[in-house]
């Protein structure tokens, strides 16, 4: 006897309109809808989180500077005031590209005319995925209030424990991968250490933490030029972070890590050394390489399917012979050109040029005042390419009241050398059965 519970529903009815399923609520599945708001289609947008998150922040929020919402914004409120626009809570599962179908996880199935796969990517162990409960990355909200619990907790057990050794331990934060995350988020924890917790606590001096940096490539901030990457490592140096090049981390453990043969005892392990994208590819049974990123045509389409697109951190774009970066400007422009795809065809018109990505350049901070940027043909460091940092992030932000709130907080804390967003919530049964 079938079970009714889990039976699939029949298909929505068919509206007058075309129809456009959004699968992702990030930058380029936001970018698409916005831009089809005057487009004579029915646009849906499904996310399995009710929220937009803003990622370059995301970091922020695990080393206690910015609270959760400061860096979220219900999709339901952006998408508000756009009239062709609706919003469904739900997870996807599989995609029915015959039947022109999205199966939802409940067993919903959505129809749709052009489907959009905006469905970003989660971490990359490589093969090593039963060290993600201890070395937790960083990519949703959970992932940084974890991570902010278990610091301050490391301090909180630290003030804690009588035994120099274990104190030592408990004081110990170990980064693997020194990307621009991995760099972020060693800077940030040594200023909360350095800095926000040096006078708050009797037993212990939060300054004598130890915060290592460590990345199997030969410098920090690959993607930077070397003259860039250099003034990096320096000013985390000087930041009193340890970074450790050209080690491959082949243990991790819930006592520490080894590196290349060293042992490493750390109490905090954090992941910031690769992603991988979300099941897409298997959904469309597409062609895709070693991190999952389903190879897409010139038109960002999939072959064989010219009515799926696929986009952002799921979709491998080749441009002058290598992939274009995972970041949020290349995620927007392929969401407004694959909604430029949609209006043409509405209207008659032929595909347009291939998608063109518009480098911007890449941008990292290290900590106060500290950032570099690379434009390619200019280079920053310093306080300038902190502070255009700042306003480049502050700009990508969703709507005008966000940006005042997020760079009103931030002048607060620029003068106060304050992290207010020190509350230790929620729980971690994966340190906590572990810690004194």
């Amino acid at each position: 006897m079938q079970d009714t519970a889990n039976a699939a529903l029949p298909p929505a009815p068919r509206t007058a309109r075309p129809q456009v399923l959004i699968v992702g609520a990030g930058f380029g599945g936001l970018s698409a809808a916005r831009s089809l708001a005057r487009a004579a289609v029915d646009v849906v947008v499904i996310d399995r989180r009710n929220f937009h998150l803003f990622q370059p922040l995301l970091y922020q929020v695990a080393t206690a500077g910015l609270n959760p919402s400061d860096v979220a914004w219900p999709v339901r409120s952006i998408l508000r005031r756009q009239a062709n626009a609706r919003v469904l809570l739900g997870e996807v599962d599989g995609v029915d590209a015959a039947r022109k179908e999205v199966q939802l996880k409940d067993g919903r199935r959505l129809r749709y005319d052009w489907l959009i796969l905006a469905t970003g990517a989660t971490h990359n162990y490589f093969g090593n995925d039963h060290w993600a409960p201890i070395a937790p990355g960083l990519k949703r909200v959970d992932d940084a209030t974890l991570i902010r619990r278990r610091i301050l907790l490391a301090f909180e057990h630290a003030e804690n424990s009588e035994d120099p050794e274990e104190r030592r331990r408990l004081m110990t934060f170990a980064i693997i991968g020194a990307g621009p995350t991995g760099v972020e988020l060693a800077g940030a924890i040594a200023e909360l250490a350095k800095k926000a917790l040096a006078a708050d606590f009797r037993a212990i001096d939060p300054r004598a933490a130890r915060i290592v940096l460590i990345e199997g490539a030969p410098r920090v901030l690959g993607a930077f030029a070397p003259e860039l990457s250099e003034y990096a490592r320096q000013a985390l140096t000087r930041m009193g972070v340890e970074v450790w090049l050209g080690r491959q981390v082949t243990e991790c453990d819930a006592r520490g890590l080894s590196a290349s043969g060293e042992r490493l005892e750390a109490a905090t392990i954090l992941w910031a050394a690769g992603v991988a994208a979300s099941p897409a590819a298997q959904w469309l049974g597409a062609a895709a390489d070693r991190s999952g990123r389903v190879q897409v045509q010139a038109d960002l389409s999939v072959a064989q399917h010219d009515d799926v697109f696929v986009i952002g951190d799921t979709a491998l774009v080749q441009q002058d012979g290598k992939p274009i970066p995972g970041v949020a400007p290349a995620a927007k422009q392929a969401g407004a050109y694959v909604a430029a795809v949609i209006r043409g065809a509405l209207a008659g018109k032929p595909r347009p040029a291939p998608f063109r990505y518009r480098h911007m350049g890449n941008l990292a901070t290290i900590g106060r005042n500290l950032a570099v940027i690379d434009f390619g043909w200019l280079h920053l460091r310093g306080f300038l390419a902190w502070l255009l940092w700042g306003v480049a992030h502050i700009y990508f932000l969703i709507g005008v009241r966000y940006r005042l709130l997020v760079a009103l907080q931030w002048l607060f804390e620029y003068f106060s050398f304050s992290r207010g967003a020190r509350l230790i919530v929620g729980s971690d049964p994966a340190t906590e059965q572990r810690t004194p």
